[in-house]
């Protein structure tokens, strides 16, 4: 059974890249173009604004991420996004995310964190143009 999970270790790693993105991209379209919803509170943010310019990190990056394209960098870069979401925006409310809403950033941070390092899996465009690739940074 262990090698059954080895064999398809790799392939999950991609399924998580890919669902994580996705959902992480919508926030930013959320943002940027009320879809599929508007953004809490309803309006939409000045493009370069921190909160703008956070938003279309969030749509490309989870596109690129979605793709697996430049992933570990990309990823790295979501990573310190979500970090400072949590400690300037979220920590500053209450100090448990479960209270500060801030259980989402986290999960996102760490995520990230572990795709910079694990890289983006065999199912990426990464993977399709250097198989090597993903196995250095």
């Amino acid at each position: 059974m262990n090698a059954n999970l080895a064999l398809w270790a790799p392939r999950v790693l991609s399924i998580l890249r890919i669902v994580a993105a996705f959902i992480f991209l919508l926030h930013g379209s959320q943002k940027l173009f009320a879809f599929p919803g508007p953004p809490a509170g309803g309006n939409l943010p000045p493009l370069l604004s921190q909160y703008g310019i956070g938003a279309v990190i969030e749509l490309v990056g989870g596109l690129l991420l979605l793709l697996g394209v430049f992933t570990r960098p990309v990823a790295f870069l979501l990573a310190g996004e979500m970090a400072v979401a949590y400690w300037q925006f979220h920590f500053p409310r209450n100090l448990w995310p479960t209270l500060n809403g801030g259980d989402a950033a986290i999960l996102y941070c760490f995520v990230f964190f572990y795709i910079f390092f694990a890289g983006p899996g065999p199912w990426s465009v990464d993977a399709a143009r250097d198989p090597d690739a993903t196995d250095r940074l």
